[in-house]
C-alpha cells in the first residue's frame, strides 16, 4: 500500500522501498529507496519506515539508511577526495582586495574586543591584529552608534596606512547592517536572526502556506542589504550559528547540521536570485562533532545544486589555553584534511591578537596538505558515516580462564589514554604514580577518573632491580597495562606484561616465542597492502597502535586511518585501535596541539578510534597526558574534567570575560561532567547553552543572567554575587562535590611518621 509524504512533495508516495512521483499510475517517475530528489520542504516521514530529507532543486542525492533509525542520510559527495587531500574547488570572493577561494592561500582573521563606539581603542587593536599577520579583521556593530563609529575607524585606520579589510559583524539590526555597508568591505549576517525574532525555543506549526509567507518576509528584509552590497562591492558572509536557529527553523528541522544549512540557504536563495554571489558560507558550532556534520553537508548540499561558494570555519566559544586551541584544532583540522575551508577563525577567550598564531599554524597545515595532497591508493569506503556520529567501538579485553590478572582494565569504553614511561621514573614511583593521575593512598596507586589506562616501556628494568619490578607490579595489580616490546619481553621477561609486536613480527610468528596466552597488541601505518593486513584475522590481539611514521610526508594518517578503519569493519574484525602519534624533538607545544587535535581528531569525530597515545621527548608527562585527555573531550568521547563555552568576547560582551572565566573555572574546575557556559552576550546565549548544563551570561551592564540548558532562571543578578550564584545553581541541581583536599597527602605524611 502506498503512503504518501503530504502536500509538501505533492505526489511522492513510498511503495515496497521504491519512490514515485506523478498523478497516476501510468505517469510515475521511479527513484530507489536510496536515491531520491531533495527538496526544500523539510521532512516528511514515510509509514514504511523511511524519511526524506530535502532541499531545494530536482537533482538527486544518493541516501542511506541511518543506523540509529529510520531517518535517511545524505550520501552524496562532501569533499573531492576520501582517499586524500584535495582543496575544494570554489569561486573566488573579494574582500576589499584580499581575495578567498581555491586557487588564493587559506586567509586567517580574527575579531575585536573592544567597545566599537571608542574609536582610538578599535583602531589601535586591530593595527595589534594586522601587525601579527591577519588578513581580515571582524568588528561587532550592534546599533547606528557603532554604526556611526565604523565610518571614523576606517578613515583613521587608512590614514595610519593600515588597509586590512573591515568585516561588520551583525545580529537583529537589519538597518545597521544598511549603513555599515556604506565603509566596511563585507557583512557578516546570521541567517538565525537577521530576519526572525530572538528565538524563544518553542515548536510552530506551520502550514505550507504560512511558511512561504516566513520566506517571503525574510527576502523583504534581507533583500535592501543584497542591492547596497552590489552597489559598493561588498562581500557577505552567511554565517549559521547552530546556538541562534530561529524557532521557525529548529520547529521544521530541528536543532541540527540539517537546520543550520537550511537557514543559510534560504539567504543564498536571495542572494543569487538577485545575481548577487560575492558571498561565502560559515556553520559554526561549539561542539566539533556538530560543526564537522555541518559544514560537510552544507558542502554535499552545495554539490547537489552546483554551487561553488568559499567556507569559513570555526569553532564557536571554544574556550581559552590548550582546550580552546584543541577543540578549534579537531574541527578546523578535520575540514581541512578533506580539503574544506577557505579562510578561518580560532575563537579564544583570550585576546584577538593572540588568536592569528593558531589560525595561522592550522593554514598551513591544510595548505600542505593539500599542496603535497597527501594520502593513499584509492579505496571504496561503505562504513564511515560523515553526517551522524557513530561510533565504530572495538571490542575491549575479557578476562581468560586462568589469568593472573584482570585485563579489563587495559583500556577504557569511552577512549583511553597511553603514555609511554622511562626507567628514569620507575626510580620514584611515588612520582610516577601521581603523574599518571592515580590516587595514593598509603603510598599505593589507585585508578581515578582521569588515570592512564596504559603505559609503555620502552625498555624495562633488569630482572633483578627490585624496586622498579614492583613499581610496575603495583600498576598491573590495578588493571594498568604494561606494554613492552617484543625484544624487551624475550630478554628481560615481566609478568602480566603486554607485548608489542610490528605487523611484521606478528606475521613471522617471532611472537610464538613468548609462553602461551600472552596478550599481544600490534603496532601498524594503516596504508599495509591488504594480503598484509590479512594475517589479522588470525590475531587476538588486545588492541591495534597505528602509527604513521610523521618522516613519510606523503601518506596522509588520516586517510591511512581510514583505509584500516573500513578493512576492519568490512572484514569484521573489532580490535580497540589507540591512535599512536610520535612527536620528533623540537616540536612546538602548539604545533603538537594543533596537529594532534586535526590528525587523531578528525578520526574520532567520525567515531574512528578508542584512544590516544602521544610521545614527544621535548614536552613534560603531564602535558601529554592532558593533552589527550582532552582530546577524547574535545571529541565528546570521555569526559574527565569540566566542560566549558566560552565566548571570545567582542564589542557586545557586557563585562570582562577573560577575567570573569578565570574566576569561575578556579572555582568549578574539579566537576567532570558538569558543562559550564559563559557568554558575554545574549546573541549566542541560550542557543549555544545547548550542549551546557548551566549559563552565565550577560545580560545587561552590570547584570548577569543564569540559565540551566536554555532556560532562564534567574535574571538580573549583580556581577559581584554571580559567581557564587553559580555554584549555588549548581549545588542546587545535585552537581556540585567539594574540591578534592590535600588531606590525603597530609594523611599519608603522619601514617609514615608513625611507623
Amino acid at each position: 500500500m502506498a503512503s504518501s509524504f503530504g502536500s509538501s512533495y505533492s505526489g511522492l508516495k513510498c511503495r515496497d522501498g521504491i519512490f514515485y512521483a506523478g498523478s497516476n499510475t501510468h505517469d510515475l517517475k521511479k527513484w530507489p529507496a536510496q536515491s531520491i530528489p531533495i527538496g526544500h520542504q523539510g521532512r516528511r516521514k514515510c509509514r514504511v519506515g523511511v524519511s526524506v530529507v530535502r532541499s531545494q532543486g530536482a537533482d538527486v542525492a544518493e541516501l542511506q539508511a541511518s543506523s540509529s533509525g529510520p531517518l535517511l542520510v545524505p550520501r552524496q559527495r562532501y569533499c573531492e577526495a576520501t582517499h586524500m587531500t584535495i582543496r575544494r574547488k570554489t569561486r573566488t570572493v573579494n574582500i576589499g582586495g584580499v581575495t578567498i577561494g581555491s586557487e588564493h592561500p587559506i586567509r586567517v582573521q580574527t575579531m575585536t574586543t573592544t567597545d566599537t563606539c571608542d574609536v582610538q581603542a578599535t583602531v589601535e587593536q586591530v593595527m595589534r591584529i594586522a601587525d601579527k599577520g591577519a588578513d581580515l579583521v571582524r568588528i561587532t556593530v550592534q546599533g547606528k552608534r557603532e554604526a556611526d563609529a565604523c565610518f571614523d575607524i576606517k578613515n583613521t585606520l587608512v590614514q595610519k596606512g593600515y588597509s586590512i579589510p573591515l568585516v561588520a559583524d551583525i545580529h537583529f539590526a537589519p538597518s545597521v547592517a544598511l549603513r555599515v555597508a556604506e565603509c566596511f568591505d563585507k557583512i557578516r549576517i546570521n541567517p538565525g536572526n537577521f530576519a526572525d525574532r530572538r528565538a524563544k525555543f518553542e515548536t510552530l506549526e506551520y502550514t505550507e502556506d504560512d511558511y512561504q509567507k516566513e520566506l517571503e518576509h525574510i527576502e523583504n528584509v534581507f533583500s535592501p542589504l543584497v542591492e547596497k552590497c552590489k552597489k559598493y562591492g561588498r562581500a557577505m558572509r552567511i554565517g549559521t550559528n547552530h546556538g541562534s536557529l530561529s524557532d521557525r527553523i529548529m520547529s521544521y528541522y530541528g536543532d541540527s547540521p540539517r537546520g543550520m544549512v537550511e537557514s543559510a540557504f534560504e539567504f543564498a536563495r536571495i542572494c543569487r536570485k538577485m545575481d548577487y554571489h560575492n558571498f561565502l558560507f560559515s556553520m559554526k558550532a561549539s561542539n566539533p562533532v556538530v560543526m564537522v556534520q555541518a559544514y560537510r553537508l552544507l558542502v554535499a548540499e552545495m554539490n547537489v545544486v552546483g554551487w561553488d561558494y568559499p567556507l569559513h570555519l570555526g569553532v564557536t566559544e571554544a574556550g581559552e589555553g590548550e582546550d580552546g586551541r584543541m577543540k578549534s584544532a579537531i574541527g578546523i583540522g578535520a575540514l581541512l584534511q578533506d580539503g574544506l575551508g577557505d579562510t578561518i577563525r580560532v575563537s579564544l577567550t583570550e585576546e584577538p591578537e593572540y588568536e592569528i598564531d593558531p589560525c595561522t599554524r592550522l593554514a598551513k597545515l591544510g595548505m600542505e596538505a593539500s599542496r603535497l595532497q597527501r594520502g593513499v591508493e584509492p579505496f571504496e569506503e561503505k562504513h564511515r558515516h560523515y553526517f551522524d556520529f557513530q561510533r565504530r567501538t572495538g571490542e575491549l579485553p575479557s578476562q581468560k580462564e586462568g589469568e593472573e590478572v584482570d585485563y579489563r582494565g587495559v583500556l577504557h569504553r569511552d577512549g583511553s589514554v597511553l603514555m609511554s614511561v622511562t626507567l628514569q621514573q620507575l626510580k620514584n614511583p611515588e612520582l610516577l604514580y601521581k603523574s599518571l593521575a592515580t590516587k595514593l593512598i598509603v603510598g599505593m596507586p589507585f585508578k581515578d577518573l582521569a588515570t592512564v589506562d596504559t603505559i609503555l616501556l620502552r625498555e624495562l628494568p633488569p630482572v633483578e632491580d627490585k624496586s622498579a619490578r614492583l613499581a610496575i607490579k603495583r600498576l598491573i595489580d590495578v588493571s594498568i597495562g604494561v606494554l613492552t616490546p617484543l625484544s624487551e619481553q624475550l630478554t628481560k621477561p615481566l609478568p602480566n606484561a603486554m607485548v608489542l609486536v610490528t605487523l611484521d613480527e606478528f606475521s613471522s610468528g617471532a611472537h610464538k616465542l613468548l609462553p602461551a596466552g600472552t596478550r599481544l597488541a600490534i603496532t601498524l601505518r594503516g596504508d599495509e597492502p591488504y594480503e598484509e593486513l590479512a594475517i589479522l584475522k588470525n590475531s587476538d590481539a588486545i588492541m591495534l597502535l597505528l602509527d604513521l611514521p610523521r618522516t613519510d610526508k606523503k601518506v596522509s594518517r588520516v586517510h591511512a586511518s581510514r583505509r584500516l578503519f573500513e578493512y576492519l569493519q568490512e572484514n569484521q574484525l573489532n580490535f580497540p585501535v589507540i591512535h599512536h602519534l610520535q612527536y620528533p624533538s623540537g616540536t612546538e607545544r602548539d604545533d603538537l596541539v594543533i596537529s594532534a587535535g586535526s590528525e587523531a581528531g578528525a578520526l574520532l569525530v567520525d567515531g574512528l578510534g578508542d584512544g590516544i597515545f602521544l610521545e614527544a621527548p621535548d614536552h613534560d608527562f603531564e602535558f601529554l597526558r592532558t593533552t589527550a585527555f582532552g582530546m577524547l573531550q574535545g571529541c565528546r568521547m570521555r569526559n574527565t574534567k569540566t566542560e566549558y563555552v566560552s565566548c571570545p568576547s567582542c564589542g557586545r560582551t557586557l563585562f570582562d570575560l577573560q577575567e570573569i572565566s578565570a574566576e569561575i573555572r578556579e572555582k568549578t574546575s574539579h566537576l567532570p561532567g558538569v558543562s559550564i557556559a559563559i557568554m558575554g552576550c545574549i546573541v549566542n546565549g541560550p542557543g549555544e547553552m545547548a550542549d551546557a548544563d548551566f549559563g552565565y551570561v550577560g545580560g545587561a551592564p552590570g547584570k548577569i543572567d543564569l540559565y540551566v540548558g536554555k532556560t532562564v532562571v534567574k535574571r538580573a543578578i549583580a556581577m559581584e554575587q554571580a559567581t557564587d550564584a553559580l555554584i549555588q545553581l549548581i549545588k542546587d541541581h545535585g552537581r556540585w562535590v567539594d574540591p578534592p583536599k590535600e588531606e590525603e597527602v597530609l594523611c599519608i605524611g603522619l601514617i609514615r611518621s608513625q611507623r
